[in-house]
């Protein structure tokens, strides 16, 4: 799913469908979509020949909004409102898992959610709609951890800056909106060219991440669907930001390197178990044609793998790039 530099009025099209699809082919058995949003994945996989698919949201307005769609699936289709860290908990032995990262269009849209800086809404950000808000983050962070969230979920080089502006702009009143949030960043920094990103997207990036614990849930997904699928099965993830995509690089890389080799420059590794087979090293991006139809498309990212027998293995989720807050989160 696109991150919030997405712009709002572009219609939601799922990205890298046809790709992922032929990637895992042929498609059958039990599958889990742990990001179902509007569900593009979910009905392509079905078409595709799932006899079933499991899809799972945190947001209670993607799975009501999917009760419509999937009665049509005569009971081929089950809802679960949950985080994919835990989709091993809803089902085992599963012929493939596909997650699509980030913040879906049509929360995008809905100026009540506060996930855009474009429209003047409740600074909210929550995908779950429950818990601390972006304006509980903002309105009683300190200063460094506003930096710190700033600058390691957003790449924001000025993070410094912004974070003392927000910090000022809220002793003379709370921050609630959207827009006062936005106008705040856009004062501190250069206003942009044409064509170039508004200048409170790696912000409120940064603070949507924070508030959902993004990364956190990208690699306890992982962690999942490893636990959860059968040998053979696909594990299929699309990113939309450079940091997403290295964790899943970085991941999928170390369950599928079995150590070994050597060198006259360094010793040979012990050999260790190999949770996944890449079926490529190289990440699968959108072609002319979908680039052409889907602007949205120019940042995904398709990673694609195949679950061993291999017991489930251990995370060190700092060699994985894992953005870490003081305090390790």
């Amino acid at each position: 799913m696109p991150n919030a530099a997405t712009p709002e009025n572009a219609p939601h099209i799922p990205v890298l469908i046809e790709p992922l699809v032929a990637a895992v082919a042929p498609v059958e058995g039990v599958w889990l979509d742990g990001t179902l949003g509007a569900g593009g994945y979910a009905r392509a996989l079905l078409k595709a020949g799932a006899a079933k698919v499991i899809g799972v949201d945190r947001d209670p307005a993607a799975l009501a909004m999917a009760e419509g769609w999937a009665a049509d699936y005569e009971g081929r289709v089950e809802l679960v409102q949950g985080v994919f860290s835990e989709l091993d908990d809803y089902a085992q032995g599963l012929d493939g898992v596909v997650l699509d990262l980030g913040v879906s269009s049509m929360q995008l849209d809905q100026a009540g959610r506060g996930f855009s800086f474009m429209r003047d809404g409740p600074l909210d950000m929550r995908m779950s709609q429950d818990g601390p808000t972006a304006a509980d983050l903002v309105n009683t962070a300190e200063e460094g951890e506003l930096a710190d969230i700033l600058y390691l979920y957003g790449e924001e080089r000025a993070s410094r800056r912004i974070a003392k502006a927000i910090v000022r702009a809220r002793t003379a009143a709370p921050l609630t909106t959207t827009l006062q949030l936005a106008e705040v960043v856009e004062k501190c920094l250069p206003r942009s060219k044409p064509g170039q990103a508004h200048p409170a997207t790696r912000s409120f990036q940064a603070i949507r991440i924070a508030v959902n614990d993004e990364y956190g849930e990208l690699i306890g997904g992982l962690e999942a669907a490893e636990r959860a699928l059968r040998p053979g099965g696909a594990l299929a993830v699309v990113t939309f930001h450079s940091i997403e995509d290295r964790m899943v690089k970085r991941f999928l890389q170390d369950r599928s390197d079995g150590g070994g080799g050597g060198s006259r420059h360094a010793p040979a590794e012990a050999e260790r178990p190999r949770q996944f087979t890449l079926t490529s090293r190289k990440a699968i991006t959108a072609d002319k044609t979908e680039l052409a139809a889907n602007p949205r498309s120019r940042s995904a990212k398709l990673r694609v793998a195949i679950r061993t027998d291999a017991a489930p293995g251990v995370t060190d989720r700092k060699a994985l790039g894992m953005p870490l807050l003081k305090g390790g989160k």
